[in-house]
């Protein structure tokens, strides 16, 4: 046990020696290049004055965090690479413990300054300010980690089935194209254009996949502006991101609910006139939508430049929702017309009764009549008369069997009484002569019922006919519209592949 503490302690005491050793070049390199040489962080590094400054720039996106439709706000999470040459900073590594490159705080080096120009919450800087690797060839490599909020213009044309294209813009806050120039990282010298455009211009190696977002491009612009005041030139980098939204969340909790709305107004035509809810859930439909609308307002931005793909669906929707209360009104007011209200003209007749109910496969039940023979027959509870004008059994009296018998010749003209003379009415006996009115009066009361009800009958039908005919033109215009407005979106045909996740190997970045 003695000997194992005592070998342990040696070997931590050697360590010790060795990092003092290491570290003793490490703080005299850092001496001398930042406090024994006189350097200055506040002057640009180069030897002379009209000389411009080459700064290379790149990003490595690590996470899109979020992109705010409402308020157009692009938050990503990246590591800002910068590099540079510092010709103040270079040294000898035979004289240095063989030390190729060391860390320092980049509060002590010069800074290009680089800051986010199209930035949305004032933050231009970095998150951290990390410690910058200095090479002995005196190359500087700064790479801090920052989270950006960049004003991004949404385009909501086709939302929830849209793409959209955000940018981070670079530049020097208080250098000109003149002092420094701005280069993408991965741009070769042996281009005609000197990287002015960059393919794969965002390092995406460790990218932390987006449960929203698809991205579909990446790439990196160089641009130069000229401003009136100033005859210098303004360079900046660009770096262009195009996503597409993953369709999954919003055509399951918005999609397919809008449109098994949409269908539920069809059915309004499908339900009874008598049931007396059609209106109700007309209204029901209509409220419905208008939550969708409040809940569309929440998540897209207050443009008027264009119509969103969801908000012309549910527009279309209201629109059917309205012209099918509207038609409900009219076939209800036609379901319950009467002969006392309405006169049915011949030309409905004929359309509505004859012509469409063919047209729409209706069948309207057959409405045979007993036949009613015009013959009086004799029961245990009187006299029963049958005849052509009556379509129930009507009762006239009954008698006792001597009446019965005196009047038996009488009452076989019976049926054939309403055609009688007045005159020869008079030559039956009172009793038979009283039956006989009373029979005339019920055969015309019922015959005017007969009337009426098949006249409400017909108006009934008519509206039958109405609510079939309006059940197939909405049924067409559902599917016709829900097609027509849901397939307008491109990314419904847009097949291509997200960039991540990537091969680490598929970069020009270096690690």
């Amino acid at each position: 046990m003695l000997e194992y503490c005592t070998k342990s302690i040696l070997l931590y005491v050697s360590v010790l020696i060795t990092q003092g050793y290491a570290n003793d070049d490490a703080r005299r390199l850092y001496h001398d290049l930042l406090i024994e040489n006189g350097y200055n962080r506040l002057i640009r590094p180069v030897n002379n004055s009209s000389d411009k400054l080459v700064v290379k720039l790149g990003i490595r996106l690590s996470q899109l965090i979020d992109v705010d439709e409402k308020n157009q706000v692009m938050t990503t999470n990246v590591w800002l690479r910068q590099e540079w040459y510092d010709m103040g900073l270079t040294w000898n590594p035979d004289e240095y413990g063989g030390i190729q490159f060391i860390e320092v705080p980049s509060d002590n080096i010069w800074l290009p300054e680089i800051v986010l120009d199209n930035n949305a919450d004032g933050n231009y800087e970095v998150t951290l300010m990390t410690k910058a690797t200095l090479h002995q060839n005196g190359l500087v490599v700064w790479e801090p980690p920052a989270i950006y909020k960049s004003s991004c213009t949404i385009d909501v044309e086709f939302f929830p089935f849209d793409i959209q294209r955000c940018s981070l813009k670079f530049g020097s806050w208080t250098y000109d194209g003149n002092e420094v120039d701005l280069v993408h990282i991965c741009a070769n010298k042996n281009s005609s254009d000197y990287g002015r455009h960059i393919e794969m211009g965002i390092d995406l190696r460790d990218f932390y996949q987006s449960n929203e977002w698809d991205i579909l491009n990446a790439t990196a612009q160089k641009n130069i502006k000229r401003y009136l005041c100033c005859p210098e030139p303004y360079p900046d980098i660009t770096f262009n991101i195009t996503i597409r939204r993953k369709t999954l969340f919003h055509t399951v909790n918005l999609i397919i609910p809008c449109v098994s709305i949409s269908f539920l107004s069809v059915l309004v035509f499908y339900l009874p006139s008598d049931s007396g809810e059609k209106i109700a859930l007309c209204i029901s439909i209509l409220l419905s939508l208008t939550v969708f609308f409040l809940l569309l307002a929440e998540i897209i931005p207050p443009t008027s430049i264009t119509v969103p793909l969801i908000g012309k669906y549910l527009l279309f929707t209201m629109i059917l929702v309205t012209l099918s209360i509207i038609v409900t009104v009219i076939v209800l007011n036609v379901h319950f017309r009467s002969p006392a209200t309405h006169t049915m003209a011949p030309w409905v007749r004929r359309v509505f009764l004859h012509i469409l109910p063919k047209l729409l496969i209706m069948r309207r039940p057959s409405q045979e009549r007993d036949k009613i023979h015009k013959t009086w027959v004799r029961t245990c509870n009187g006299i029963e008369a049958r005849g052509d004008n009556f379509s129930e059994i009507k009762y006239l009296r009954r008698y006792d069997h001597a009446n019965l018998r005196r009047h038996t010749e009488e009452l076989r003209l019976l049926g054939e009484a309403e055609n009688l003379p007045t005159f020869r009415r008079r030559l039956l006996a009172p009793e038979i002569q009283g039956a006989i009115d009373g029979v005339i009066f019920i055969a015309d009361h019922l015959r005017k019922g007969d009337y009426t009800s098949s006249i409400v009958q017909d108006w009934k039908y008519v509206a039958m006919v109405l609510d079939r005919l309006f059940l197939s033109i909405f049924t067409t215009a559902c599917i016709v519209g829900t097609f027509g407005i849901l397939l307008q979106a491109p990314t419904i045909y847009d097949d291509r592949k997200p960039l991540t996740p990537v091969h680490p190997s598929v970069t020009c970045f270096s690690s």
